[in-house]
């Protein structure tokens, strides 16, 4: 009994197979499915593309960066004990755009305490992870910062975090770049660090004018 039915079974999916009617509607489910399929490939690598575009087209994030960009006078005043009073010096700064306008190159020359005093930046907004990174390395040091952050809700001022090593004991510690632009592009710019001691203090500050 389980034998015939086995065969007949067999049998009715032969015929089904066979006869035009039968054929034409499995041709058509499978080519549906087919097309269903397609589409559902070409919708994903659309998605995929337009994340790709989006990862790598300036937007909204570079723009605020565009009133950076010029030539600058800069005046700075350095802290080696917060309770004293700083040391002056001044210095140049060129800012430009670098690779089609996503990062801000920012150039330094000066002095200080009457010795050459070199410094080379980018900035740049990170549209995966939206926010702000930039990099820093100066003639003062042999290693370089990485900063991130971003603006608050006006615009006009962002806090950059970024952790450094110790010169003394080697081990990380925490320093802020925080910066306050102005209509004209003009910014001032402070970095805090903990300096010699245990209490975060500003070490930094590099006030910017626009020269041209």
């Amino acid at each position: 009994m389980k034998m015939s039915y086995r065969v007949g079974g067999l049998l009715a999916a032969i015929v089904c197979l066979t006869n035009p009617v039968f054929a034409k509607d499995a041709s058509t489910a499978a080519a549906s499915a087919s097309t269903k399929e397609s589409t559902k490939e070409s919708t994903k690598e659309l998605a995929q593309a337009r994340a790709l575009d989006s990862a790598m087209t300036p937007g909204e994030g570079q723009k605020r960066l565009a009133a950076m960009i010029g030539t600058f006078n800069v005046a700075i005043r350095t802290w080696v004990d917060p309770s004293k009073p700083p040391i002056e010096s001044s210095a140049t700064s060129v800012s430009a755009w670098v690779l089609g306008e996503r990062y801000v190159q920012m150039t330094l020359a000066g002095d200080l305490q009457g010795q050459p005093f070199n410094g080379i930046g980018y900035i740049g907004f990170d549209n995966v992870g939206k926010q702000y990174q930039s990099t820093w390395m100066d003639s003062g040091s042999t290693g370089m910062t990485w900063y991130k952050g971003g603006f608050d809700a006006s615009g006009k001022s962002a806090t950059m975090k970024a952790s450094v090593p110790d010169a003394l004991t080697g081990k990380p510690t925490p320093v802020e770049l925080r910066v306050k632009m102005s209509d004209d592009g003009g910014h001032v710019t402070e970095l805090w660090g903990h300096g010699l001691g245990n209490k975060m203090f500003k070490m930094m500050e590099l006030r910017y004018t626009r020269s041209k």
